[in-house]
């Protein structure tokens, strides 16, 4: 089950001059009929753009209220220091093979980087079983077929970058243990590119070599401020989300994404009463919608909207869709 659709909650978004923009009439038509891959194939994608819509999650601890957000789409910030190559060492971690060589026939372009960059030939990690009673749960984005998740390309690494700026002293170590729990319970291979002083923007491009090198740009984890992100206004603490992208008509993967932190308010909870629990389980619940996880309706699953000390990790229900998110399609030619 789920109840909400990244895609389909979005307000039509428009430029400064009113008019809406081309992705939208692009993606308005690509859902209409079947693409048709012209010669040479053609990458579908967004300009990554912060989410829209909001989701109260009410905190019963008496501490107050928080909010988590809807899952979105808007992408990655820069690595400091090297970026892209590809050095056999940390392509084989996670038990990968060495990556595809890029298709021969595919030049490359100038929105994307050279394609096969760090594809593996088979998938760097498998996620655990998922539980046998299953659960509730539900995802963002779906395949063509309606059923399939749209879910990171399990044959890659997922590189992500942390803006510590504001941030509690203990942010980046519950931003790293949460993000190695979702490795845990999905299979993917996460890759932590150290800090960054990247400002977040409402909208990047997914590809910009000038600042990232030659591979698509990391998933953002940033602690920021309401002045700084004007949607962590009032009880919201966060917001997080993924951009997918095909080529034609192959399977739909997702390339970056990003998650804001509320550094004052998760700073506040952190002084709290089981503190960090509370506050892992927000990042937690942020990385799920990251990772393609939707709100769920019932509250014994960490992706209900209201927040209980009673589950202060990934349930049942949670870890099904999990696993379903960690055996998403591998597309060596993006």
């Amino acid at each position: 089950m789920h109840d909400d659709d990244g895609d389909a909650t979005w307000g039509p978004p428009t430029s400064p001059t009113g008019r809406v923009p081309q992705w939208v009439l692009d993606e308005v038509a690509r859902q209409a009929s079947p693409p048709v891959p012209p010669p040479p194939r053609r990458l579908i994608r967004r300009t990554a753009r912060r989410a829209l819509m909001v989701l109260v999650l009410v905190f019963a601890l008496g501490i107050g209220t928080a909010v988590f957000t809807g899952p979105g789409s808007w992408p990655g910030a820069p690595v400091l220091g090297e970026a892209g190559g590809s050095d056999p060492g940390p392509l084989d971690a996670g038990g990968g093979e060495p990556p595809t060589a890029p298709p021969s026939s595919a030049a490359r372009l100038p929105d994307r980087p050279e394609p096969g960059i760090e594809a593996a030939r088979k998938p760097r990690g498998v996620p655990p079983p998922p539980p046998p009673e299953g659960g509730a749960h539900g995802f963002v984005n779906f395949q063509t077929d309606g059923v399939t998740p749209v879910a990171y390309d399990p044959c890659r690494l997922v590189h992500y970058t942390i803006r510590p700026h504001g941030g509690p002293p203990e942010g980046e170590e519950l931003v790293v243990e949460a993000v190695a729990r979702i490795s845990e319970v999905t299979g993917l291979q996460f890759v932590y590119d150290g800090f960054t002083d990247e400002v977040p923007e409402a909208e990047r491009e997914l590809y910009q070599p000038d600042r990232y090198g030659p591979r698509w740009a990391p998933v953002l984890i940033a602690w920021e401020t309401e002045e700084e992100n004007p949607a962590l206004a009032g009880d919201v603490v966060g917001e997080a989300g993924s951009v997918p992208a095909s080529l034609g008509d192959g399977p739909r993967v997702y390339l970056s994404g990003a998650v804001s932190l509320d550094a004052p308010r998760l700073g506040e909870l952190l002084r709290g009463r089981d503190g960090r629990s509370v506050v892992r389980s927000i990042i937690l619940h942020e990385l799920g919608h990251l990772i393609g996880l939707a709100h769920v309706d019932d509250d014994q699953q960490l992706m209900f909207p209201e927040a209980r000390r009673e589950v202060p990790d990934f349930a049942a229900g949670d870890l099904t869709g999990l696993a379903a998110l960690g055996t998403g399609a591998c597309v060596p030619e993006l």
